[in-house]
This record gives structure tokens, sequence and C-alpha cells, in this order.
């Protein structure tokens, strides 16, 4: 039996949250590249999270893992892949930059400063709630541990 299952779920969303964070920064810092390695302008990357099974990180007893209904409960999330966005990128009519297409067009990332904004607001509020998830098991605990002194 894992006791400290409640610390190690928020552990999983606080490291997955801060990953999200760190992408947000990244697109942030790009937000006016036009020219990658790869060519074109740089393209807005985006954590996929998955949840992470118990029978996946090794739990061994099946009465444990299960839940009401009989399925495998989760027991936290992981970051599967950074993917990247799909949108098209913002066209502006800079004829005299460097990176201009033949009609005079520049084209910059997807990225929107507003929307990685609010992404980063919700990020950083979930990054917050799983700390106070962590700080209440903590508190549980030596809660506990003194009743048994």
């Amino acid at each position: 039996m894992r006791v400290f299952r409640s610390i190690d779920i928020a552990g999983s969303g606080l490291t997955a949250n801060r990953l999200w964070m760190d992408t947000i920064s990244g697109n942030l810092a790009n937000v006016n590249t036009t020219r990658t390695p790869g060519g074109g302008p740089y393209i807005r990357r985006v954590p996929v999270f998955q949840e992470r099974m118990m029978e996946a990180v090794g739990e061994q007893d099946d009465r444990l893992a299960k839940g009401w209904f009989g399925f495998y409960a989760a027991s936290g999330v992981r970051v599967s892949d950074i993917g990247t966005d799909a949108t098209p990128p913002r066209l502006a009519y800079q004829p005299d930059h460097p990176d201009a297409n033949a009609d005079g067009y520049v084209a910059y990332p997807n990225v929107n400063v507003v929307r990685e904004m609010a992404d980063m607001m919700v990020a950083s509020r979930a990054y917050e709630a799983n700390l106070t998830v962590v700080d209440t098991a903590k508190a549980i605990w030596n809660s506990a541990l003194d009743i048994m002194r």
C-alpha cells in the first residue's frame, strides 16, 4: 500500500504544470521569430497531457488499484508529447523585411500573446493547487503523527 499516493499524484501535476509553463515561456520568447533552422517561422508548441494509471506505475494489488466501478484509477498526470499548433502563421505586409516572400508578406509565428498569457495563468493556478494538495497532505500526516505520540 502506498501511503503517500496523494503527494505522488500532486507531484506529477507539479512537474507537468512546470513543463507547461516552460513551453509557454518558449512560445513567448519566439513570438517574433520568422526564421528557424528548419525553415519558416517558429511554430507554437503545446504539451499533451496524459493520465498515469496505477498499473503503469507498478501497483501490485488490484483491489487497491481499482476504483468503485472496477476501472483502474488514475494516479497522476504526465506530459506524453510536446505537439505543435496547426494554425497557420500570421502574415504581415513588410516588403523590406529580409524574410518577406515575393508578394512582400512576412510569415510570423502562430503565437498569440494574449492566449499564451491566459494559458500561463491557468498553468500557474494549477501549479498552486497541486502545491496546496502537497502542503495539506503533509499537514494531515503531521497531525496523524502527533496523535500517535
